[in-house]
């Protein structure tokens, strides 16, 4: 494959395409339950928003931190789950910031497009969150630069938070369910984003990042996720008083496995076990956004 296309794909982190459409489907499936109106075309069309504006996020994400992201210091064992061919493609050269910054607008302009086909007001709900997800991912990549509290990653990953919620919106209304289902969500990004840092803690250090872990360490990221998954817990019982049984069952299924990776971190609070339970958190969330799907279809 041409060096170029390899580095398109990191870029895109395209081996996990399949999974942002999924999330973001979810939301919309939810509020198919709510509200009623489904259809196919809706759905195809949702997926597509979902997946070109979470990718226009990963572009965006390695422009803004290409110089930072030249500092990296060890293997890149995060780099290689992220990335199928294991390149940092702008600060290697397969990819020019200019073609990224391009890439990236091209994927804003695409789901703007589809974004503006959903009925009004679902559609200002939509961009709104857009416009907010790009301008939180860029605060969140510049403050973890310089930062003595975790400001960058209390704040930044409300964006991930919002994406299934953004989903909900783009039938529904601004209502209870959208937010539990928000408040069942980020306690789960948060712990996430600490297995991230608990892998890369090493580069964070040469690139003079300001995470979770160089800020508390192995120790205090391992309380970290698990205190982020214990609120997890709550919200997802809360949230799961609006869901059927198709859905109680995902979500029991999901903190089971959460449960099984913070029991890991606890034994051996390493990078390599962090690689090791980084699945555990993304096959949790497929299985949370598959039976909340499910559940409000069947």
């Amino acid at each position: 494959m041409h060096p170029a296309m390899r580095g398109i794909a990191d870029l895109l982190r395209l081996h996990f395409f399949f999974a942002w459409p999924v999330l973001f489907s979810s939301g919309y499936l939810l509020a198919t339950s709510v509200y009623g109106l489904f259809s196919w075309y809706d759905l195809a069309r949702v997926a597509l928003i979902g997946l070109f504006g979470f990718e226009a996020g990963f572009v965006l994400n390695d422009y803004v931190d290409r110089t930072y992201d030249a500092r990296d210091v060890e293997d890149g064992k995060l780099t290689k789950y992220w990335r199928i061919f294991g390149t940092r493609p702008i600060p290697q050269g397969l990819v020019s910031p200019r073609q990224a910054l391009g890439i990236f607008v091209l994927l804003v302009a695409a789901t703007i497009t589809l974004i503006a086909t959903l009925p009004y007001p679902h559609s200002v709900y939509v961009l709104l969150i857009l416009i907010y997800s790009y301008g939180i991912e860029v605060f969140y990549q510049v403050r973890k630069r310089k930062q003595c509290f975790p400001l960058a990653q209390l704040a930044g990953r409300t964006d991930f938070a919002l994406f299934p919620v953004a989903g909900y919106l783009c039938l529904g209304n601004p209502d209870v369910t959208a937010l539990l289902y928000f408040l069942f969500f980020y306690p789960f990004a948060q712990a996430h984003l600490g297995a991230n840092d608990l892998i890369d803690v090493k580069n964070d250090r040469a690139r003079e990042m300001n995470t979770v872990t160089t800020l508390y360490g192995l120790s205090g990221t391992s309380f970290w996720i698990a205190g982020f998954t214990g609120i997890h817990a709550v919200t997802a019982l809360i949230f799961m008083t609006r869901l059927g049984w198709i859905a109680w069952a995902g979500i029991l299924l999901g903190l089971c496995l959460l449960i099984v990776a913070n029991w890991k971190i606890s034994r051996s609070m390493t990078q390599d076990t962090g690689l090791k339970v980084l699945p555990l958190f993304h096959v949790t969330m497929l299985i949370y956004a598959l039976s909340i799907g499910l559940d409000a279809v069947l």
